[in-house]
């Protein structure tokens, strides 16, 4: 089957919709790379597809990346990887799974099993519910671009200018003046504590410009509020990290320290 006809390209032109853009296909990031090979080159492991707008890569992953398929794994060949082919693919999903989130995007999975499909993993194609369930699995992607729109909106209107961030991993700086903000957004999710977590080791890692001009903003959902003001209001402070909270009104607020 070609790829324009595959289950893959039928999942990812559903994400297309819920998202409002079109993903890049088969990107390749320079960080995430393959095992050497034969002349000692690594190269670039594709994901599916990312949207750079969201910060978001989708994989879509067929039950030969949840279980032992002969026809794809090839058992009596061996890689790059010193394994078969079934065995590096689980190497390399769990080496996606660990950087993507550690370079700052946020990775969905999908499986079939997540959509209207057969025993064997193939999709029946029922577009409205695939739909449905592509939108709400989206859904905390999307919910960040609220967030992140709603706070670029409120900083304008207290005298703040966005810029280009100077990290292409940041969700948003502005400087006011001498001042530079560079912040870090979380929309609705399930996982709020760890995303909390996430979001402060990114604002950790951004912390190169030790300026007492420049500040950090954490910006979250009123829904991960509690789970953000788990760090204290000390430690927020000798980090010059600030909270602020937007409601599902799309009202800023900067929470106390």
């Amino acid at each position: 089957m070609a790829r324009d006809d595959s289950d893959e390209a039928y999942v990812l032109d559903l994400c297309d919709e819920v998202l409002g853009a079109t993903g890049e296909r088969q990107h390749r990031f320079d960080w995430l790379l393959g095992d050497p090979g034969a002349n000692g080159r690594r190269v670039r492991l594709p994901v599916d597809a990312y949207w750079l707008g969201h910060g978001v890569v989708v994989e879509y992953r067929e039950l030969q990346h949840d279980q032992p398929m002969a026809h794809f794994d090839k058992p009596d060949i061996l890689t790059v990887s010193g394994v078969h082919r079934g065995e590096q693919r689980a190497l390399y999903d769990a080496r996606r799974d660990t950087l993507i989130p550690q370079n700052g995007l946020r990775l969905v999975v999908i499986r079939p099993a997540d959509l209207d499909g057969d025993s064997r993993g193939r999709l029946r194609r029922s577009r409205d519910a695939d739909l449905a369930t592509v939108r709400r699995i989206l859904e905390p992607a999307r919910d960040e671009d609220r967030v992140v729109g709603a706070f670029r909106h409120w900083l304008v209107a207290e005298g703040w200018t966005p810029v280009a961030p100077t990290d292409q991993w940041t969700d948003i700086e502005a400087v006011r003046g001498d001042e530079r903000l560079i912040g870090e957004a979380k929309g609705r999710t399930k996982e709020k504590g760890v995303d909390a977590d996430i979001a402060y080791g990114q604002l950790l890692r951004r912390m190169a410009d030790h300026s007492p001009a420049t500040r950090f903003a954490l910006i979250v959902p009123t829904s991960s509020v509690w789970h953000a003001e788990r760090v204290p209001a000390q430690v927020r402070r000798l980090l010059r990290i600030d909270l602020y909270e937007v409601s599902d009104a799309n009202q800023v607020s900067r929470r106390p320290a």
